[in-house]
């Protein structure tokens, strides 16, 4: 029997370890039971809350509604042709676990998206990315259920409106939809993309160039940079790398020999937000309860206990030290409840 669990506390379902109550959490491994879930929400009169992995929230106070957390698992194959594979993937498939199995069927495109924490429900929400890779140049297809009209419906990746850490879904389609299945094309004969920082050495360490050593290398990196959320609340890369035009880019290099940025078009240019962090002396800072990771300026950690407030007033003073000190002004990549 499907059971909606009352007054339950998310602390165990969000990787910041925020101890906030939701009214209720459904937990539901099919169609169907998000279906249930959603008209008990409707009778109740009661907002609904989506949750995955709980890796890219922030909880600022208890969840008056009914929380679900689409667990629907399954990685089936669809078809193949002579260069690629299609699978039909779970929203609630950890998302590593379905890195590790393509680089084990050295089926190609999404090992530099290796160690990446959440569910396979998230990525198109939040158009994953590491290393030059995004989750939009795998994905095929979206399924989900309208919340309102409660009917199945399918997105093609135009209409995914995928961009930089973004989609029609963290848009538009926020807190209307629900993600059931992603399908994404995989790779008989990968394209390596080994051009962001030093992932190039890493995998030369390993031997020959290859998915599994990308996928090795990668997870190699994060691990060495990023805490584990077992061991330490956090979210991951709290902030977006902010994208500036040129002019703002040609100052700020001139003054700065050691930016390092990435030209995304002839006149913008990506610059690591890590970079304008440190610069202003908070990687490895404490405040209270949490502070900012002794390895990577992007991550905010909580040392245990932090509130989700102390978390986000942490957050709000590094954004305003940027904006004073640099005019940029940080977007957040974690989703603020």
């Amino acid at each position: 029997m499907f059971v909606i669990k009352k007054d339950i506390s998310l602390k165990p379902y969000n990787t910041f370890g925020i101890d906030v109550t939701a009214s209720y959490y459904a937990k539901a491994n099919t169609v169907e039971k998000i279906l249930y879930a959603i008209n008990f929400a409707s009778y109740n009169k009661l907002p609904i809350f989506v949750i995955g992995g709980g890796s890219n929230v922030l909880f600022t106070r208890n969840i008056e509604g009914v929380v679900v957390n689409p667990a629907i698992q399954g990685i089936q194959q669809q078809s193949d042709d002579e260069n690629s594979y299609v699978f039909r993937v779970g929203s609630g498939v950890v998302w590593d676990k379905f890195a590790e199995f393509a680089a084990e069927n050295n089926m190609g495109g999404i090992e530099n998206l290796s160690y990446i924490p959440g569910l396979v429900g998230a990525s198109p929400i939040q158009n994953i990315g590491a290393y030059g890779v995004e989750a939009k140049d795998v994905i095929s297809k979206v399924e989900a259920i309208d919340i309102s009209s409660r009917k199945l419906v399918e997105f093609n990746a135009s209409e995914c409106r995928f961009g930089y850490r973004d989609s029609i879904f963290k848009q538009e389609l926020k807190g209307k939809i629900i993600i059931t299945h992603v399908w994404f094309k995989l790779s008989k004969k990968p394209h390596f993309v080994l051009d962001y920082g030093n992932l190039t050495g890493e995998v030369e360490k390993l031997g020959e160039v290859s998915v599994k050593n990308v996928r090795k290398a990668v997870i190699g990196i994060r691990k060495s940079k990023l805490p584990d959320p077992a061991q330490l609340g956090n979210a991951g890369s709290f902030f977006k790398n902010p994208i500036v035009d040129s002019d703002t880019y040609l100052s700020l290099k001139s003054n700065h020999a050691d930016l390092n940025g990435f030209q995304v078009s002839e006149s913008f240019y990506k610059i690591p937000a890590g970079w304008l962090i440190e610069k202003l002396g908070w990687k490895g800072k404490r405040v209270g309860k949490c502070g900012v990771h002794q390895n990577q300026a992007l991550v905010i950690v909580n040392y245990g206990g932090a509130t989700g407030n102390e978390i986000l007033e942490l957050a709000s003073s590094i954004e305003q030290s940027v904006k004073e000190q640099f005019g940029i002004a940080l977007e957040r990549e974690v989703n603020v409840l």
